[in-house]
């Protein structure tokens, strides 16, 4: 079974997040500037020695490829940003093929959702709309990712490179994109895709489209399509006092906070099997994008998340899941990674290391 984390690829400027967000924009902008909204509320998060990388720094890949092996992480899965023929931050994925002495395992989430103001995938305040296009455009999207594919350090599955789709429900034409490119892979030397839907916060799809796996995407799967139980609602009626206290009385609070332990004890309540991939999550806190609209999780630490995560490992393993998806190596505005921080330097790494090095004795 190979642990995989999910990698976020906006550590670097690019033009549209310039023009939309002002000069200079990365993903440090808004991690750097967060504030603590209660008390004990940690932020900012600030990397260990202030280790605000470039992506476009092949080093950077570099010392995160040396940190993924060192600490048992397998492999990242990256961000793939295609709006009908337009891409965004493309370039670390680029230059990570470019140089194939960088040994870092690696696969592809394309995360089809329009980008909003809101950092929540809406089609409310949208900077870039999601356009799929049609056969031609589909065409265009596979000959570019084509040798990310035939690269031997993309993953796969029986010979087949794997590759995630956000959010299937609101592609209309799923089924025959997924028919049309598994067409076009069977004239390539991996013949075939592995095709696996990400089970997200969004709308379950009931279609039958194709996919030959499904994972689920946490803490946010188990947040939206979990059972809700007193405490749950108490929570919400409570977050709708916080909202209408902040905006009366401009108070600093968040309108959302929830127990780690409470969703963790659900991800470990739920079934998985070779069909269907197990997911884990570091931590929870987007403060530094929502401000007092963010969801903040209580009683995160690397012992907790140690405890959780080895009995996930544990059990995913003994229901022969090929791959363990974790959110996430470095969504530092979403307070979900694992690269070292001054808090806590290393201690979510050492607890892959220690769980995976315990089971693959």
């Amino acid at each position: 079974m190979k642990t995989i984390a999910f990698y976020l690829p906006q550590f670097h400027e690019i033009e549209e997040n310039n023009k939309w967000w002002g000069d200079g924009f990365t993903e440090w902008t808004n991690v750097k500037k967060s504030k603590p909204l209660f008390k004990g509320h940690y932020q900012p998060r600030e990397p260990l020695d202030d280790n605000y990388y470039n992506l476009l720094n092949k080093k950077t890949l570099e010392w995160q490829a040396s940190l993924a092996k060192e600490y048992s992480v397998d492999g990242f899965c990256f961000y793939h940003y295609w709006f009908n023929g337009t891409r965004l931050l493309d370039k670390p994925a680029e230059i990570l093929l470019e140089n194939k002495d960088i040994d870092l395992p690696f696969l592809f989430s394309w995360a089809n959702e329009p980008w909003t103001r809101s950092w929540d995938g809406s089609h409310r305040d949208v900077l870039m709309a999601q356009d799929y296009g049609d056969e031609n455009d589909w065409l265009i999207h596979f000959n570019y990712l084509k040798p990310f594919f035939e690269d031997d350090r993309y993953i796969k599955y029986n010979g087949k490179p794997v590759f995630l789709l956000y959010r299937s429900a609101s592609f209309e034409r799923c089924a025959e994109w997924i028919s049309f490119w598994r067409k076009l892979a069977s004239n390539t030397k991996f013949k075939d895709i592995h095709f696996v839907s990400s089970l997200t916060s969004f709308e379950n799809d009931s279609r039958d489209l194709g996919f030959d796996a499904e994972l689920n995407f946490e803490p946010m799967s188990t947040m939206a399509h979990g059972k809700v139980n007193a405490h749950a609602i108490q929570r919400k009626l409570l977050s709708r006092i916080k909202k209408v206290s902040n905006k009366i009385f401009n108070t600093d609070y968040v309108e959302h906070v929830q127990s780690y332990q409470d969703i963790w004890n659900k991800i470990l309540n739920k079934e998985f099997d070779s069909n269907h991939y197990s997911g884990a999550f570091v931590d929870w806190d987007n403060s530094p994008r929502k401000k007092t609209k963010s969801l903040v999780m209580k009683g995160a630490s690397p012992v907790t998340f140690h405890d959780n995560f080895e009995k996930l490992y544990r059990k995913s393993l003994s229901s022969q899941v090929p791959f363990l998806f974790i959110n996430a190596w470095n969504e530092w505005a979403e307070g979900t990674y694992l690269e070292p921080d001054k808090k806590n330097g290393y201690g979510y790494l050492e607890s892959i290391k220690n769980v995976v090095e315990k089971y693959r004795k």
